[in-house]
């Protein structure tokens, strides 16, 4: 029956999202072989092509549509594949009695050749074994000889209802160990109790791929802040100004040192935020454990608070370094820059005053060429004068040509002035007007 209301495109896709994560009940006695492999974001296509090469191994019939996980029966094997942001994980798990618990994975049932062809990088590999109560305790000595010999931690946990045990470490196989005993689990209990040691495996192994990366970066900023400190301290060394060290050269050298730094945080940001990210996750299930202490043991979570905490507080400090010597460099390149635009400014106030100097200068030769043009022009009027009146008194007219001359020197240079004046008021007006 449809119903009655428009639904929202992602209700579906929420709810499937709180199922994304569900586990497989166990019962002791069984194995468990547990792989997490690298594949980035973009990885799904290769990844679901290589699951469906296992199950065409098997016989079984591809799936029309994988969300984030997938679970098979591959014989007397259980499977489930698991897509998370940048890995995907394979946990194979066969029920059933067995005579050591690590000397067989699980894993190894499977065809060797698609092993060999798993996409990605492998981060973790675990060999997990549920014993039952009714099998005997397990005493230190016989603990040691499991882990090959290392320090053992271990802790009761689900409140005294399972005890846990491991070394945490990579064995000649190549897996980690991880041994569980029931002590009154439910088969939900132990499947969820599995997959949250599981999941602490993985998300510990994915937490610590930023310590690499945090050391290199360190390396890198150590240089980049010995360069800051030198370039700040040249910028106020008296005697730097002194020599006229060029402002461009020290502006030129930060820029190429805030850059270095940036393409170092933009290389890292995302793998330290998701170191954080994978290491909420551990604590997360960590304290899900409810451990209780076994006398003489170390708990997970002391084991793992020792050594997980230093190295996320070195991406953490890390990173704030980054972003510390970003803001810095950025500083200083204000800084320098408002001082090269004063000192622009300072240039550009001298060649405006240079400039004005030039146009007084112009200004008073155009006057003395104004001056001089209305002598010459005057000149020139007052023999024009002379000339016609010699040729009135030559044809007799009572004039006396030289005296007239003398009196209208005066009126031809003033005529003279008061038209180049006028001239010149005419082409300021037309200047004006244009601008």
């Amino acid at each position: 029956m449809a119903l009655p209301f428009k639904e929202h495109p992602l209700r579906h896709q929420g709810v499937a999202e709180l199922h994304a994560r569900t586990y497989e009940s166990l019962r002791a006695p069984e194995r468990v072989s547990h792989i997490a492999a690298i594949c980035g974001e973009r990885g799904s296509g290769r990844n679901l092509r290589h699951l469906f090469k296992l199950l065409d191994h098997y016989g079984l019939p591809r799936p029309e549509t994988v969300e984030q996980h997938y679970f098979a029966v591959l014989g007397d094997i259980r499977m489930r594949w698991e897509r998370h942001t940048e890995f995907v994980t394979y946990t194979f798990s066969k029920p059933g009695a067995y005579r050591h618990p690590f000397a067989y994975p699980v894993l190894y049932e499977l065809p060797q050749e698609w092993l060999s062809e798993l996409p990605g990088e492998v981060v973790t590999a675990v060999s997990l074994a549920l014993e039952s109560r009714d099998m005997p305790e397990r005493g230190g000595e016989e603990l040691s000889e499991l882990f090959a010999g290392n320090a053992v931690i271990g802790s009761e946990v689900v409140g005294g209802a399972a005890r846990a045990w491991s070394d945490l470490r990579i064995h000649s196989d190549g897996f980690s160990r991880i041994l569980l005993r029931d002590q009154g689990l439910s088969d939900n209990q132990a499947g969820r109790l599995a997959k949250r040691f599981l999941e602490i495996n993985s998300y510990r192994a994915m937490s610590l791929l930023g310590l690499p990366e945090a050391r290199e970066a360190n390396a890198i900023l150590s240089g980049a802040d010995r360069r800051l400190v030198g370039v700040a301290a040249r910028m106020t060394d008296p005697d730097d100004v002194g020599r006229g060290v060029p402002d461009a050269e020290l502006l030129a050298e930060l820029t190429t040192l805030a850059a270095e730094i940036e393409a170092v945080a933009a290389r890292t940001s995302s793998r330290f935020e998701a170191s954080r990210a994978y290491y909420g996750v551990v604590r997360q299930r960590l304290d899900q454990l409810r451990q209780k202490r076994i006398e003489g043991l170390q708990t997970f979570s002391e084991f793992l608070d020792a050594r997980l905490a230093p190295a996320i507080a070195t991406c953490n400090s890390t990173s704030k370094r980054q972003q510390d010597l970003a803001e810095r460099a950025a500083r200083l390149t204000s800084l320098l820059r408002a001082r090269v635009e004063v000192g622009l400014q300072e240039q550009n106030r001298s060649l405006l005053m240079s400039m004005n100097r030039r146009a007084q200068l112009q200004l008073r030769l155009q006057e003395t060429v104004e001056g001089l043009s209305v002598i010459a022009i005057g000149y020139y009027g007052v023999g024009l004068v002379g000339y016609l009146l010699k040729g009135l008194e030559g044809h007799g007219l009572p004039i006396e040509a030289a005296y007239a001359t003398g009196l209208a020197a005066p009126v031809v240079v003033l005529v003279a002035w008061l038209g180049i004046r006028r001239m010149k008021a005419r082409l300021l007006k037309m200047e004006h007007v244009n601008d």
